[in-house]
């Protein structure tokens, strides 16, 4: 009898390592966007965050666990009590909670970061996995730039906390160093070397030589049980390996890999647009399966091979991994169902409420344009999605700009009901309206950190979307505007990261 394909546990860090890169800061009601997308994809575990950082780490962690119906849940935590006790009371609602410790294994981490002798290592690694197993059945261990190890000692820790209670070893690639054919040789010398019992051996790459989905396969062919991953690749430093490449690799080459994963690859579009919305990370256009480009043909050699037979230029069909296909062209003439359908398509679920105000908005914005684009529809539902309280509001703004005269704005909001009006100069049209916006509300201690505009789609009357980051003291909040005149789009963005500001202080 043919033997069962194995399956790969997909361990998604979105929440925890993703959250780590630099902009990449969710807020709970992020958090609990994505959470909804990982169940949907039918993720194995759900690492929602490390608990013991802060009091908002601990409530997030809480929030998931207690959300999140079919993934396990995991908290990463340092391996002490005090973390592990942190963990598991964030985690104890959860469905099916899991504890996620680690300690560092390599000599340089060992002497220079922990000042330890590796046996110190090793019994507190032992003692502290024993203590979460009293706690929760589900426990993992990570060997911290295990990549960067000595094999002897990887094959002891390994052995020692199995025999402790972990029921899941990660062997992380944590500095990316790693190269496909040596991290493939570490994982079949621990299958060879130790007996793993009835534990899963579990890899976790980090991208900083471009290898990390190279390097997550590689472990995969020789005996990974488990990988853990994020949406888009977002991550620490260069991120780490990307679910949507990993998965999709694993299904289009299964013969290569004889292994499947529990994933709905057709769900993968609409979790990378969800990260893309939460974060404001864009992802380029050439990004393998989920990019603009992932299934767009220029060349007329590759375009007379699409027309003949697409599997000449296409391994894989957008609906695949769900990229919509439905060509309804949607107008000012579009019906609410028509309207709700492909929002649907977007992988976007609204309330009967929210449904109700995008539609004015949409057709607010159909009135202007002939016809309004998927991405138009993804920037219209990330302002309904992410709601703030608005005590805030923009009222009306007027703009003296040209390359004769220093740039003018006059802008009048509502604040807390009362209309309040202020002009001020910048170096252009956009300075100047959030210069008189700081004037109106006194904003002598917050900072624009970052300011990036985009289109959401081509052409002279595309929507126009702004993302913003806005510092005040230690606090710093996203915003998000879009509109198809760039300068709105920049005060809604603005607005948006002061009413959260306000909404949360």
């Amino acid at each position: 009898m043919k033997d069962e394909m194995r399956t790969i546990h997909i361990f998604d860090t979105t929440l925890r390592d993703g959250e780590q890169s630099p902009g990449c800061t969710m807020n709970l009601q992020d958090k609990l966007l994505v959470v909804e997308h990982l169940e949907s994809l039918r993720v194995d575990v759900i690492e929602a965050g490390f608990a013991a950082a802060s009091a908002g780490d601990f409530e997030s962690v809480k929030k998931i666990a207690a959300t999140a119906k079919h993934a396990a849940v995991a908290s990463l935590c340092r391996a002490l009590p005090k973390d592990i006790d942190c963990a598991w009371e964030a985690l104890r609602d959860a469905v099916h909670p899991r504890i996620h410790t680690f300690l560092a294994t390599s000599p340089i981490h060992i002497e220079f970061k922990l000042k330890k002798t590796p046996d110190a290592v090793y019994e507190q690694a032992v003692k502290m996995v024993a203590y979460a197993r009293n706690l929760c059945e589900d426990v993992e261990f990570s060997l911290e730039d295990a990549s960067r190890s000595e094999r002897p000692f990887i094959y002891r820790m390994v052995d020692g906390v199995i025999a402790a209670g972990a029921r899941t070893i990660n062997i992380p690639d944590t500095v990316g160093y790693a190269v496909p054919e040596e991290y493939a040789k570490l994982i079949a010398d621990i299958r060879a070397n130790v007996d793993m019992r009835d534990a899963r051996l579990s890899v976790h790459c980090h991208n900083d030589l471009g290898l990390a989905v190279a390097n997550s396969l590689a472990a995969i062919k020789a005996g990974a049980d488990q990988v853990e991953c994020t949406l888009n690749g977002i991550g620490e430093r260069a991120g780490n390996a990307a679910l949507e490449e990993v998965v999709m690799a694993l299904a289009t080459r299964r013969e290569a890999f004889g292994v499947q994963t529990n994933i709905d690859t057709s769900r993968i579009y609409a979790a990378s647009r969800c990260i893309v919305q939460v974060t404001g990370s864009r992802i380029q256009a050439n990004k393998a399966i989920v990019g603009e480009n992932a299934f767009a043909h220029e060349s007329g050699i590759h375009q007379h091979g699409m027309l003949a037979n697409p599997l000449t230029y296409e391994i894989m069909t957008p609906e695949s991994v769900g990229v919509p296909k439905n060509k309804m062209v949607l107008g000012k003439h579009s019906g609410r169902h028509a309207f709700e359908a492909r929002l649907k398509d977007l992988g976007f679920n609204f309330s009967a409420e929210q449904i109700q105000e995008l539609f004015a908005k949409f057709k607010g914005l159909a009135d202007r344009k002939k016809t309004v684009s998927d991405a138009d529809l993804e920037a219209l539902a990330r302002d309904v999605q992410r709601p703030v309280v608005e005590r805030i509001k923009l009222k009306t703004f007027n703009v003296l700009a040209s390359n004769a005269v220093t740039p003018m704005s006059t802008v009048r909001l509502m604040v807390d009901g009362k209309e309040l009006e202020q002009a001020a100069t910048g170096d252009g049209p956009i300075n100047a309206s959030l210069n008189a916006i700081n004037r109106i509300l006194h904003c002598k201690d917050v900072t624009l950190e970052t300011f990036n505009i985009s289109a959401a789609t081509g052409g002279t009357d595309a929507l126009g979307e702004v993302d913003v980051s806005v510092r005040k003291g230690k606090r710093l909040v996203r915003g998000h505007g879009s509109s198809t005149d760039i300068i709105e789009a920049s005060i809604l963005a603005y607005l948006h990261a002061l009413n959260t500001l306000m909404d949360h202080s």
